[in-house]
């Protein structure tokens, strides 16, 4: 996308106003702070990326990198072109005329633009938060097949969860090891017999529930269930997540049946001025993914900027 013309905004006004500081965040705070636009970004401190112990495929960083450093290390870089973070929380937005004003303690911000990086909030499984800050530390349990499923080949893992997201995270797995365990949440499982005799032909084994509290045990992590509490290498809750579109929705923005935000191919949502880049649009949640959509929604609101003040000269 073209970039062209100077965007100047009021005097007290935000050019853009990004929520979330993860990955999508920063990486729009750098290129929107690079396009010399004024720009506000708010935290509320509860980033996904910051619970992943280390990742390994996000290019770039032989031996992986712990989610916490390359926050820290992007924050740095939006630092060297003036973003400062604000840690609050949004309690809420609202248009006011052409504009948009965020309501947080303290006060408020009035921006001409919004770019939303809120992300989701991963279901748990029922264990001591004590417990699961170790499990996801030491790899015994793990929310992201996608970006760690290479750590448990051929190891004995289960997957907490049934219907369609269970069983497809299930048959996902099971291109890593072929120790699988499919164990229902609360109950029996609800699956399909096509689903079922699916997950027989793959030899994924069914529990049903319910679950009692993971607890670790040694280098295991135990899943208590009717049938007896049963030990993983590592444990995938398929239990689904939030979406943190509420102050979008709230807008009239347009969202999936699950919550997650539509967008266009340059990532604005059906509000005018309102954008959406990372896991809490339509699509992939990976780090690199969301920041390649950031960088698509930052060059989108510095053209989208330019070309109404072009109009308002006229």
């Amino acid at each position: 996308m073209k970039v062209t013309g100077q965007v100047n905004a009021p005097t007290g006004v935000s050019d853009v106003l990004i929520v979330g500081a993860g990955p999508a965040g920063l990486t729009a705070a750098i290129y929107l702070s690079r396009f010399h636009l004024k720009v506000a970004i708010v935290d509320a401190g509860n980033s996904r990326a910051a619970l992943i112990p280390r990742t390994h495929n996000h290019a770039g960083y032989p031996g992986g990198i712990r989610g916490t450093e390359l926050l820290g290390l992007m924050r740095t870089q939006a630092e060297e072109f003036g973003v400062q973070v604000r840690e609050a929380e949004i309690a809420g937005l609202r248009k006011d005329g052409e504009s948009f004003v965020a309501t947080l303690a303290g006060g408020e911000i009035q921006t001409r633009s919004v770019l939303l990086a809120t992300g989701v909030v991963n279901n748990r499984p029922r264990m001591a938060e004590a417990v699961h800050s170790k499990a996801l530390e030491t790899g015994l349990l793990r929310y992201c097949p996608i970006c760690d499923g290479y750590e448990v080949t051929d190891r004995k893992i289960a997957v907490i969860g049934t219907r369609a997201h269970g069983h497809n995270e299930a048959v996902f797995m099971r291109t890593y090891t072929r120790d699988v365990t499919l164990i229902a949440p609360d109950a029996a499982h609800a699956l399909s017999s096509d689903e079922r005799q699916r997950l027989a032909r793959l030899g994924v084994e069914l529990v049903d529930g319910p679950c009692g509290p993971l607890e670790i045990d040694g280098d295991r992590l135990f899943v208590p269930t009717p049938s007896g509490a049963l030990g993983f290498d590592s444990v995938y809750p398929a239990l689904g997540s939030v979406i943190r579109s509420e102050l979008a929705v709230s807008l009239g923005a347009e969202a999936t049946e699950d919550g997650c935000l539509v967008i266009d191919a340059h990532q604005r949502t059906t509000v005018a001025g309102l954008y959406a880049a990372g896991d809490v649009a339509k699509g992939l949640d990976q780090i690199s993914h969301a920041m390649g959509e950031a960088a698509v929604a930052a060059t989108a609101i510095r053209n989208d900027l330019a070309s109404l003040m072009e109009l308002a000269r006229r």
